[in-house]
């Protein structure tokens, strides 16, 4: 298993079947229609515009078996330092640890761009990202109660937070 930075061209839809997947399978996602293809445009468009990582992790042929980003928190300015990721691993390759690869190196990445805190937004039912956050050192920061409805049901929405030892020098403005 390697890591790499994803491109549109090269991995657009291997991404869109991991994130479809979750969306029909799951509440990973919020979402209750699968994307259509032509959404990944815009998707790689943002995280290009905003010098956001998406890093991949593919087998010896080129295969993708997952991926992690991360995007804005927020839109206002003081939260330039704050961003919000997600990491998914498809199906079949779940449970080999991944996950806590792609987090490692999206931390990385994090504090190599100067960026003070990771937000994850994650499932309360989802157990298995809670502990890979907790894991990796992420704390609970709160949550927000029946945020979402899908597959017939409320469903909570707890966010975890890593706070990273960067910026050396945070600025206003």
């Amino acid at each position: 298993m390697q890591l790499i930075a994803c491109t549109h061209d090269a991995h657009a839809p291997a991404i869109l079947d991991i994130l479809n997947h979750a969306i029909v399978t799951s509440t990973a996602l919020y979402d209750y229609q699968p994307r259509p293809l032509a959404s990944m445009r815009a998707w790689f468009d943002a995280k290009a515009s905003g010098g956001f990582p998406v890093i991949g992790a593919v087998d010896a042929r080129g295969t993708l078996l997952g991926f992690a980003s991360y995007g804005t928190w927020r839109a206002f300015p003081a939260y330039k330092y704050s961003v919000e990721h997600s990491v998914y691993v498809r199906e079949d390759q779940r449970g080999q640890g991944l996950a806590r690869r792609l987090m490692q190196a999206l931390i990385n990445a994090a504090r190599a761009q100067g960026k003070h805190v990771m937000v994850g937004a994650i499932d309360t039912a989802n157990a298995g990202s809670i502990a890979l956050h907790e894991k990796l050192g992420f704390t609970p920061a709160g949550t927000v109660r029946q945020a979402g409805f899908k597959f017939g049901r409320w469903l909570d929405v707890a966010f975890y937070q890593l706070i990273l030892d960067t910026p050396a020098e945070p600025l206003d403005g």
